[in-house]
């Protein structure tokens, strides 16, 4: 009997196995009781693999990706990203809104930083280029970690194209975020807004730096001249 694509696909990856490599990503993606991660599992392959995997299999169908994304295996999921990415790049809008939709469906199982980064710009990202961007508030609004980080992050895309005001719209509602990792995220997207419009970063950090965690702080003015950065940092 020949074999399904999902079939295929978790072949080809639980092929890849690492167990030593496993330990590794479990600890760095804090899977303990209590941590982020928690109850997460890894086969400890590396993105590159992982990538590789997701190009063989880049026209995988829709049902396909949804199965694939309902995996306990964390680089299973993070394929099924890496493919819906790749599906992104040639579809027209209808097929990129079943995407985002699809996408948003399971947020729930995007559920680590990595992943997330890995994918919210190019697909959440990429479809609201050239629409209104409410469901970016939605999520920023949703009580789950990884739909406020989606948010955050997806604003990437906007940057890339020197669309500001959704970066830094979205980073005031995140200032009083309890979680260390939106503290990163915002800071990192309000560095790259600063690559593009480094006095509009600038006034932002001057009039709300009181309020910023430090780490989103920290994150937001590495690209400032150092002697201006620890003068920033001796005000907080």
């Amino acid at each position: 009997m020949l074999k399904t694509e999902y079939e295929i696909i978790t072949g080809e990856m639980t092929a890849l196995r690492d167990d030593a490599q496993s330990e590794q990503l479990q600890r760095f993606f804090k899977t303990g009781e209590g941590e982020y991660g928690h109850g997460d599992k890894f086969l400890g392959i590396k993105v590159p693999a992982t990538r590789s995997v997701a190009k063989r299999h880049k026209t995988a169908d829709n049902d396909t990706l949804r199965r694939l994304m309902q995996s306990e295996w964390h680089e299973i999921r993070l394929c099924a990203l890496l493919i819906m990415v790749e599906k992104m790049k040639k579809a027209d809008d209808g097929a990129r809104r079943e995407l985002t939709d699809m996408y948003l469906s399971v947020t729930d199982r995007i559920n680590n930083w990595d992943l997330v980064d890995l994918s919210a710009p190019h697909i959440v990202g990429t479809y609201l280029l050239d629409k209104p961007r409410d469901l970016l508030y939605t999520l920023a609004g949703s009580p789950l970690l990884w739909d406020n980080r989606i948010a955050m992050v997806a604003t990437y895309a906007f940057i890339k194209q020197g669309d500001l005001d959704d970066t830094y719209a979205l980073a005031l509602r995140f200032i009083s975020h309890p979680h260390e990792l939106m503290h990163k995220a915002t800071g990192w997207m309000l560095r790259e807004a600063g690559k593009r419009d480094m006095g509009r970063l600038r006034a932002f950090v001057m009039e709300h730096h009181a309020q910023m965690p430090r780490t989103m702080l920290r994150y937001a003015i590495e690209k400032f001249p150092e002697d201006e950065r620890k003068m920033i940092l001796r005000m907080k």
